[in-house]
């Protein structure tokens, strides 16, 4: 009977040592990926747009969930002139996280870019259903503006 709580003792204890080194793992983790992503935040701020590019891919490349770093990624291509590539990373962020109206403003800046107004104007019908959808009366507004300045455009 001593032998086998000897056992359980040691199991409990491989146990507890591997969680522990577990919660380590993760804790590290976090606060890499905090630092990682604060830094590239603040190249892009700084409008060096080439070093928050290499930042954000790296965030996405351990982390591709993060919406935001892809937001910010996309937006440093955008700062590049990159407009093919931003497309790409705003599309691949809809794709994720369909309600999310900001990614489809920052593809419609993109198409505009491109010079793709039907896909531009698209894009921002669904943004602007997606504020409306969320009660954000103002941004509706100013996409409704957007829209019809984009029409009137069309119409010269």
């Amino acid at each position: 009977m001593i032998e086998t709580s000897g056992q359980t003792h040691l199991i409990a204890a491989v146990v507890v040592a591997a969680s522990l080194i577990a919660l380590a793992f993760f804790v590290w983790e976090g606060i890499t990926m905090a630092s990682l992503y604060d830094r590239g935040v603040k190249l892009y701020q700084k409008k060096d747009y080439k070093s928050a590019e290499s930042v954000f891919v790296n965030v996405l490349s351990r982390h591709p969930s993060n919406d935001i770093a892809r937001l910010l990624l996309g937006e440093s291509l955008m700062g590049q002139n990159k407009i093919e590539e931003a497309v790409t990373q705003f599309t691949t962020l809809i794709a994720r996280a369909p309600k999310n109206a900001e990614a489809q403003v920052r593809l419609a800046t993109a198409f505009m870019k491109l010079e793709k107004l039907p896909e531009a104007t698209l894009s921002l019908e669904k943004a602007q259903n997606l504020f409306k959808s969320q009660r954000n009366e103002q941004k509706s507004e100013q996409i409704e503006q957007l829209l019809q300045s984009i029409s009137a455009n069309k119409n010269i």
